[in-house]
Order: C-alpha cells, then structure tokens, then sequence
C-alpha cells in the first residue's frame, strides 16, 4: 500500500514539474516576445491634430460633437483609424495655428496636446498654414488682385516679393519645432508623422482655371512657390524632432485646385462643391490617408 502511494506521489511530482517548465517557458516566450505580439493585436492608440486639412473642413459629413472646430467624420484621420482599427480621438480644429496646440482655440477647446500621452501610438496633424495668415492672406490677396487685372501679369507678386516666404522663414518655421517639441513632450512613444500640404495651384497658369481660381497668370506660380517654401519649413522642422515627415509634392501634382471634379484633392475659390474653398475634398481627404499609411507601413 505503502509503494502505491509513493507511486502516485512521484506522478503528482512529475505533472508538477512538467507544468511550472511549460510556464517558465510560456514566460520567457512573452517576456522575449510575447509583448510585442500582444500589443500589435491590439488596436494602435491614435490622436489626430491639427488645423483645417486634418479637420477635413468642409468635407459631409460634419461631426457635430464640436460645430466650432467644423470637423469632418470623414476626413483623413477617420479614414486612417477605419482601415486600420485604431482607436482614434481626434481633436483637429479648422483654422487652428501651431499656437492652439498648447493654449486653448476656442472656448470650452482644450489645447490640442492635451489629447496626448504616455500611451499614445501613433500622432498625425496638418498645421503652420495658418501661421501668420499665410494660406488665407495669400489667396485673398492675389484672387484681388488678379480680379483687378482681369488675370494678366503678377499684381501680386509685384505688391508682397518676399513678405509670405520671409514670415514662413521668420515666424511659422520656429513655432513649428516649438509646437512638435510640445507633441514629443505629450507623447514621448508615439511615433509622429506630420503631412505636408498638397498643391493648391498648378506649376503654371490655366487659363480655363481664372473664373474657379482667379489668379493672375504670373501668380500662379507666385503661389506655388510659397506653398512650397511653407512645406520646405514643415519638413525642416519635422526631421528636426523627429518626426516624420509625409511628402505630397509628387502625389498631389495634378490633383490641384484646377484640375476636374474627381481628379482634384483640392476645391477651388468659386464654383467647387465644398463649403469650404481652397481645401480637400473627400477625395483629396482619402488620398492625404492613402498616402500616410503608404509612408507609415498601416494598413
């Protein structure tokens, strides 16, 4: 009687020990690797911010969790998180500067970096066209003036020169290092991608284009060069915090504002279909996410 307990003891003993080896292993497994693969199941923390191209403004439908910031269910930040499964918050606000990301835009609207933390994944935004008045002070300064030579010359190059680029140089490029400094500060684990500005104007001037985009032949380009000086101070500032930088010079050339409904990312000033002018549509909204999850590796 004695011997078959003792038999029974050593089987008990044998399962025991089997079983604390299969854990041991089980825990060098997660430790190993395990907590990256639990993590890559799970969905990706993601906080949307910036100004109006984030917020899709003027792209149906309107969230209307917050009328004031005319923010779009639909705009690219919604369509990265719905094709992805990330779990997005996202708090861009139309008409927002690199300032709002750390005071408050609006009242009752939280500075943008509040959004972030510790366990935040992933960070996209759009933002310094609004610095220094830039997007809307050089549309509305060469739309009228081209109205007023009937689209001939460059009125507007001739009355500003340098006074859009030397505030880019001057102004927008240190407040956006400060404002991504203050990101990275908020979410010091998030990876962060900050996307450039697709084209608004084409290379040169359409003549077809002047009742949709009033600008004078000689602006056109005029434009297109301060679009690119602001999105040269946007990647400077982004690859010097660390943040990637998401390029559309090349993806959004022929996508301009004067291109055909349908092959335009960008609406122009009269007679588009947005409520907003001079900014993505649902098109250009899906292709901005298309192309950041293309830099990214989502998807």
């Amino acid at each position: 009687m004695q011997k078959h307990v003792s038999r029974r003891t050593a089987m008990r003993r044998n399962v025991m020990a089997a079983s604390c080896a299969l854990a041991g292993v089980l825990a060098l497994s997660v430790t190993a690797g395990g907590t990256a693969q639990a993590s890559s199941s799970d969905p990706l923390r993601y906080v949307a911010l910036g100004d109006s191209y984030s917020a899709g403004s003027g792209v149906l439908p309107v969230d209307t969790s917050n009328l004031l910031c005319l923010r779009s269910t639909a705009n690219y930040p919604h369509v990265i998180a719905d094709r992805t499964g990330a779990r997005l918050k996202d708090v861009t606000c139309g008409a927002a500067e690199t300032k709002d990301f750390t005071s408050s835009q609006y009242l009752g609207v939280p500075p943008q970096v509040n959004a972030l933390g510790a366990d935040t994944d992933l960070v996209t935004l759009t933002i310094g066209g609004n610095d220094n008045g830039t997007f809307i002070n050089a549309i509305t300064a060469c739309g009228s003036a081209g109205l007023l030579t009937a689209g001939k010359g460059s009125p507007c190059k001739d009355l500003y020169g340098t006074t859009f680029t030397d505030q880019i140089e001057k102004n927008t490029y240190p407040a956006l290092k400060s404002a991504l400094r203050a990101v990275r500060a908020k979410a010091p684990n998030a990876r962060v991608a900050v996307l450039g500005y697709p084209w608004i104007t084409p290379e040169k001037a359409d003549p077809s284009c002047y009742l949709k985009l009033p600008i004078a032949a000689g602006d056109v380009p005029y434009l297109r060069d301060v679009q690119t000086h602001l999105n040269a101070a946007v990647e400077r500032a982004s690859e010097e915090t660390g943040a990637v930088f998401v390029d559309f010079s090349r993806v959004s050339d022929g996508h301009d504002a004067c291109t055909p409904l349908g092959t335009r990312w960008i609406e122009p000033l009269l007679f588009g279909t947005s409520l907003v002018p001079v900014h993505p549509n649902a098109l250009g909204e899906r292709r901005m996410a298309e192309h950041t999850m293309e830099v990214l590796g989502l998807g």
